[in-house]
């Protein structure tokens, strides 16, 4: 019994021991886990205090940067107050800036423009009326005038009571008025409308100018592209066939040309290159009038405006030595980069359209792609340009705008525009339910 009780107690101790080392282990493993937690809280601890004073520091450095005597800072509050309050505010309503709100403005301005264009087509209509039951005689045209303007015209499907030619001839009769006795140019309509239905506007016209017309069913085989084409070269040769000008221009029938017309015309005719050149556009498209183009010229224009731009303000800026900062060149770029930003936001066209100050202010620049609206052929070349025109095919994509611009190696563009294009319906092509300006 005493055997037993012996062996019970010894059993127990063992027990004893073994839990007492279980529990020893633990302790100490968990004080091995708080070793670690409490250095991985240290290391933490000091990669925040690290932090916080990487932070301060930079938050010193950008204080003291922007600082208002600071350089970066006024030109941080120059660029902000320009380009996001003022240039906003003013130009939210111009049409060719890329302030323009077109989803405000664009639909309103749509409505307004083509309502403009049926009162001053409806006021032509009743002018040509006038002038027909006035029994208005056609004027003598001699041969060989020193410019003949050609209009081309076709009866249009779509926009009939804007009576765009109506409109075109109506400008020109009033121009040629003011002429005196000695005419500003010849004028012939070249009616190339082919369909079974009469080109009215065409007829109201034809007691005050001579009308040439190409005749019913031709080229009715062939695509819109390629017949404009034809009927324009057979406008040109019309032209130098039945007047035999020294210069042509010619215009299609939505081109109005503006009150300064045959001022600038005899202006261009004067500078001594026209003579050598192919073509002289006309009209460019104002909203493709932008610096941002890949026109070398232009970017040379841009740049030649920034140095400009800065020089004057730097010379405005020395008059006030107290408010001048010291010239740098970081300061001289910045301004360049500032006239040039604000230039291109505004809109090139609005600059364009100083230079309608005086004729010779217009500027004659190498040619530009799009569109023949208006265009001038000094000399014979009006004969060339209808042989490159015959010897093309065109096509979607390679209009006649395009072949021209093929051979614009000797050919230039006028800016700002010599005509306003009133045209919202083409005669050519679909026509947009809702025709936008842009």
């Amino acid at each position: 019994m005493t055997f037993f009780k012996s062996t019970a107690r010894g059993v127990k101790c063992k027990m004893k021991c073994v839990e007492s080392k279980q529990n020893t282990l633990r302790f100490l493993k968990r004080q091995k886990e708080d070793g670690r937690t409490s250095s991985q809280d240290l290391r933490s601890q000091e990669t925040d205090r690290a932090l916080v004073t990487q932070m301060r520091r930079w938050r010193a450095v950008v204080l003291q940067r922007l600082r208002w005597s600071s350089h970066v800072t006024r030109v941080l509050v120059v660029c902000v107050l320009t380009f996001g309050v003022l240039l906003p505010l003013c130009c939210h309503r111009a049409l060719y800036s890329y302030y323009f709100l077109k989803s405000w403005y664009l639909g309103q301005r749509s409505e307004e423009v083509l309502r403009r264009s049926y009162v001053d087509g409806q006021e032509a209509l009743a002018y040509w009326r006038d002038v027909v039951v006035g029994g208005a005689v056609q004027g003598d045209v001699s041969e060989r005038p020193e410019l003949l303007v050609t209009v081309v015209t076709a009866r249009r499907i779509d926009g009939l009571q804007y009576h765009y030619l109506l409109q075109v001839m109506r400008r020109l009769d009033i121009l040629l008025q003011g002429c005196g006795d000695a005419p500003c140019a010849a004028v012939l309509v070249c009616d190339v409308e082919s369909g079974p239905q009469e080109n009215e506007d065409a007829v109201l016209v034809e007691k005050r100018f001579r009308v040439v017309r190409r005749g019913k069913g031709v080229d009715q085989d062939v695509n819109v592209f390629e017949k404009e084409k034809r009927d324009y070269v057979f406008c040109l040769r019309q032209s130098v066939e039945t007047m035999k000008p020294r210069n042509v221009v010619v215009l299609e029938d939505d081109a109005l040309a503006g009150a300064d017309f045959f001022s600038i015309i005899r202006d261009v005719l004067s500078r001594r290159f026209i003579s050598h050149s192919l073509y002289v556009k006309l009209y460019h498209p104002e909203r493709l009038q932008r610096y941002w183009n890949p026109e070398l010229y232009r970017i040379l224009e841009w740049v030649g405006l920034g140095v400009f731009g800065a020089s004057l303000i730097l010379l405005f800026l020395g008059f006030f030595p107290r408010f001048s900062p010291p010239f740098s060149v970081p300061l001289f770029l910045f301004l360049v980069a500032y006239i040039m930003v604000g230039a291109e936001l505004i809109g090139r066209h609005y600059l364009l359209e100083l230079r309608r100050i005086s004729p010779q202010l217009y500027a004659v620049s190498p040619a530009t792609e799009c569109c023949t609206p208006a265009m001038l052929f000094p000399g014979n070349m009006s004969s060339r340009v209808a042989e490159l025109l015959d010897a093309a095919t065109c096509k979607r994509g390679h209009a006649k705008d395009m072949v021209l611009y093929r051979h614009a190696g000797s050919a230039h563009s006028l800016e700002p525009n010599a005509v306003q294009h009133i045209g919202a319906f083409s005669s050519v092509r679909v026509n947009p339910l809702n025709p936008q300006l842009l």
